[in-house]
């Protein structure tokens, strides 16, 4: 799924900054770019545009007149508010028009890189919960014996919140876990397996015809997805609470999914800029967590 964006900024190098990283980290599509939020409404609608960036201000016409004036020509997508941290009345009063999303001036690559996948697993969520609103609706004439049973909307949840869901290792994990709560449905487990042995059963039982060659590679292929999308997870989680310490969000999983250490350790690293890591990520501790709590919302 390929997301389109559309920037509005009055200053030139912040929109080339935002541009830059949304091509260089292939977020999406620059649909369009302006220096004013007056006058470029249609044009965002023409496009159907996805996210749309906007200076908090303006001008001619400020982010929160425009955010208004594309809600009430219709517009569906997200807004995403690039503002300053002294304007704090405008920024409540653009939380009160529905503006979700915010990046503060100046810009920061990571910061950028979270909240707009933030944005985007949002709403791949949004869209996949509506794709199974209108399964459900369809099946309503079927009788029940008929009806197939999903298990993956909680999943679905969690990945959404740790802004993973539209990671490559993502499915993986979704596949994994269904795999764990067909495997073990009828026992209380008190702990997993090695993870290798998880992954190579996995491989196993979905390419029943591959060679032990072909299953220990994608074993390792997988392996390396997850450990990457986990890490993605504690990284958006840990600039969460760097952001705010009392989030729902970092409190409900930051100390569940993931060593808290390790989340006091990843807040220290982005505070600091350290480029690589010193975490030991517990992978483990996250499947067999995720594993159960989808059993238990089952």
């Amino acid at each position: 799924m390929r997301f389109s964006f559309f920037i509005i900024d009055d200053d030139p190098s912040s929109r080339k900054m935002l541009h830059n990283i949304i091509e260089n980290e292939d977020l999406g599509d620059i649909a369009g770019e302006a220096d004013d939020g007056f006058g470029v409404e249609s044009s965002i609608m023409v496009r159907k545009c996805d996210i749309v960036l906007v200076d908090l201000l303006m001008p001619k016409q400020d982010g929160i007149e425009t955010v208004v004036r594309l809600k009430d020509m219709g517009y569906k997508g997200k807004y995403v508010m690039i503002s300053q941290v002294e304007h704090k009345e405008m920024v409540a009063e653009a939380y009160s028009k529905g503006v979700e999303y915010f990046i503060h001036k100046p810009i920061n690559r990571i910061e950028v890189v979270a909240v707009l996948r933030k944005v985007m697993d949002h709403i791949t969520l949004e869209r996949s919960l509506q794709g199974i609103r209108n399964t459900l609706a369809m099946l309503d004439t079927q009788p029940q014996e008929q009806r197939p049973v999903r298990s993956d909307s909680y999943i679905h949840s969690v990945l959404a919140d740790l802004g993973i869901l539209g990671e490559s290792g993502s499915q993986d994990l979704i596949h994994l876990v269904e795999f764990l709560l067909e495997r073990y449905s009828k026992e209380r487990i008190k702990e997993l397996p090695a993870l290798k042995d998880i992954f190579t059963d996995y491989i196993r039982e979905r390419d029943k015809d591959s060679s032990d060659t072909d299953i220990q590679r994608e074993v390792k292929a997988m392996e390396q997805r997850i450990r990457r999308t986990v890490a993605r997870g504690l990284h958006n989680l840990s600039s969460l609470g760097l952001e705010d310490y009392g989030n729902p969000k970092f409190e409900m999983y930051a100390s569940k999914y993931f060593d808290f250490a390790d989340v006091r350790q990843k807040m220290r690293e982005i505070e600091q800029n350290e480029e690589v890591s010193r975490i030991r990520l517990n992978v483990k501790k996250f499947i067999f967590t995720l594993y159960l709590e989808t059993k238990e919302h089952a």
